[in-house]
């Protein structure tokens, strides 16, 4: 299983889009400094994920999010995934 995810800095509250194998672990690298696109903007938090079977099928979807960062689908995604009924669990 792969997830596409969307974290946000606590620090500069700015979106940080990706995707990976082990989700967990790669927030947690995020967290620490371990990633150096956002080395300096840690603590993340998760706000958004999708799963998908395959790599390539994530990686798509990640290119797709990363497209409409700061149009009106980056917020309708970002507004679907902050909804009190949403589970990042």
């Amino acid at each position: 299983m792969f997830y596409v995810y969307i974290v946000q800095s606590l620090k500069d509250k700015r979106y940080y889009i990706g995707h990976t194998k082990n989700l967990k672990k790669r927030i947690e690298e995020h967290s620490r400094g371990k990633s150096k696109a956002v080395r300096y903007r840690g603590p993340f938090e998760l706000i958004y994920k999708e799963m998908y079977q395959t790599k390539n099928e994530a990686f798509y979807r990640e290119r797709q999010i990363k497209s409409y960062k700061g149009g009106e689908a980056f917020k309708k995604l970002l507004s679907r995934a902050l909804t009190p009924s949403s589970s990042m669990v």
